[in-house]
């Protein structure tokens, strides 16, 4: 695995709870909203083996629901373990961002 896809994986589940995090979301609509923010690279069919290694790992649970149009959806929410889960996340990214900023900002001088 290249340094840049165990990199993405990581900030991509980060990112997926994130998501979750706001509302339940289906898979479909995640990956929607997952390109709207930039994640374009991100293949629909990428984000379902992430959703089930988050619900293996109980950060996320997931409960059939009627659609309005075809078959029944599944919508994913955090579980206690996930919203820990996000708090670790986003508390190592903002210190990461920062330090890695920091680095960058010094090509700019």
């Amino acid at each position: 695995m290249s340094a840049r896809s165990q990199l993405l994986k990581g900030i991509l589940e980060g990112c997926i709870l994130a998501i979750i995090g706001q509302q339940e979301v289906y898979g479909y609509e995640l990956s929607v909203k997952l390109a709207e923010n930039g994640f374009t690279f991100v293949s629909e069919g990428s984000i379902y083996p992430v959703l089930l290694r988050l619900q293996r790992e109980k950060l996320i649970e997931g409960t059939m629901r009627d659609s309005p149009s075809g078959p029944q959806r599944k919508y994913y929410r955090l579980t206690p373990k996930g919203w820990k889960a996000l708090a670790e996340f986003m508390e190592n990214w903002l210190e990461m961002k920062a330090s890695v900023d920091q680095i960058l900002g010094k090509l700019e001088e």
